[in-house]
């Protein structure tokens, strides 16, 4: 799920590709350029965001994003960066679904080391799902160069998919191939993970049991698929992918996986059925449209998108039909708002934006009523 990494990109957009870095770099004149560009915000809520209501800020500072609910709909797992809870790069965080939750350290759930990404929830809210670089080395992985100034992903091989308790001890080790294993989620019935992982030599979705066995290739076609999410019913998978056409691309495309890394500005929303069949592609937008979920009646996708903004820094919500009408926008942020999901009765979204950061970087986990 990359949050860091996409909230560098909202940014790198917004200095029109002057300089290029990630959501972990921290540039005094990259900062000085976003005051410049963008008018310091402060506010909860949009008057255009009609769908909204009641939003509720929970954390305040560093990047804080990919925040999913529990099963019951009291608690959240979240990532952050944040300098002042003593952090060099994304670690797993659990805490309270309430206004001001992230105001002090909560639970750490991850082990401190390395790299982490995309924690989910298992059955009976015990136990957290998810992907770490640790196993590789205690320090923060390295940042890639950056071949040539383009905005990419580093594509880390010490990627692997793990269980833990809610004090953090590690409990099991879902994956163990070499390669890419991450952005695992649960189906809603509780006995199915999707994750991406390079195991067949291209970035793929590939299902597994709740305890790591009977592993199952989904996806096949050339080009990144990934932040793969369950629909309600469990039966199908939307997610984000780039598809390169021409020769060109598609050799730079293997050229930059053979050095993990990963281009991310050129992707489309896919629904499939879990085994693979009838993949269909939802959005023809352009630029970089990603981080989607299904709304609770499984007829709608939600997700963020810059294909609205003439230069391509904006990043919003917006929902969409499962056959690609009824596009319309929900969010209005002038930086960054994404990672929405549902909680499971429907009632509340939770997502990340830039908004009230009273001019900083910062981006922090938001909730709101949700208004059909």
């Amino acid at each position: 799920m990359y949050k860091s990494l996409f909230i560098g990109l909202s940014l790198v957009m917004m200095v029109c590709l002057v300089s290029c870095k990630t959501g972990n770099e921290k540039h005094s004149q990259e900062k000085e350029t976003i005051k410049t560009d963008v008018t310091p915000v402060d506010t909860l809520h949009y008057d255009q965001e009609t769908h909204l209501r009641n939003v509720t800020q929970l954390t305040y500072g560093g990047d804080n994003a990919e925040a999913y609910w529990s099963f019951d709909d009291r608690h959240l797992v979240f990532q952050s960066n944040y300098k002042q809870w003593g952090l060099e790069c994304d670690q797993i965080f659990f805490m309270e679904a309430k206004a001001g939750a992230g105001k002090e350290k909560p639970v750490m759930i991850s082990t401190g080391q390395g790299r982490t990404t995309c924690a989910f929830f298992m059955p009976g809210d015990s136990t957290i799902l998810y992907a770490s670089t640790h196993q590789g080395g205690e320090a923060c992985p390295v940042e890639p160069d950056r071949h040539g100034g383009k905005y990419l992903w580093p594509i880390y091989d010490t990627y692997d998919i793990f269980v833990a308790d809610l004090k953090g001890n590690i409990l099991k080790q879902l994956t163990n191939s070499p390669g890419y294993d991450a952005e695992p989620t649960l189906s809603p019935h509780g006995d199915k993970i999707v994750f991406t992982s390079t195991r067949s030599g291209d970035l793929e979705l590939w299902t597994m049991n709740i305890d790591g066995s009977d592993k199952k290739q989904v996806t096949t076609g050339l080009g990144y698929d990934g932040g793969a999410f369950f629909s309600p019913d469990g039966n199908k998978l939307v997610f984000r992918a780039s598809r390169p056409l021409t020769d060109a691309d598609q050799q730079e495309y293997k050229t930059l996986l053979a050095d993990g890394l990963v281009a991310p500005t050129q992707m489309e929303i896919y629904v499939c059925n879990v085994d693979g069949t009838d993949v269909k592609q939802v959005t023809n937008l352009g630029k970089a449209n990603w981080a989607p979920y299904f709304h609770p009646n499984g007829k709608q996708i939600v997700f963020s998108s810059n294909h609205h903004g003439a230069r391509g820094f904006q990043f919003n919500l917006f929902s969409i039909q499962v056959d690609g009408t009824g596009l319309r926008q929900l969010t209005y942020d002038p930086v960054f708002d994404s990672f929405p999901m549902f909680s499971r009765d429907g009632k509340k979204l939770v997502f990340s934006s830039n908004r009230n950061n009273k001019g900083t970087r910062d981006t922090n986990i938001f909730i709101a009523e949700w208004i059909d």
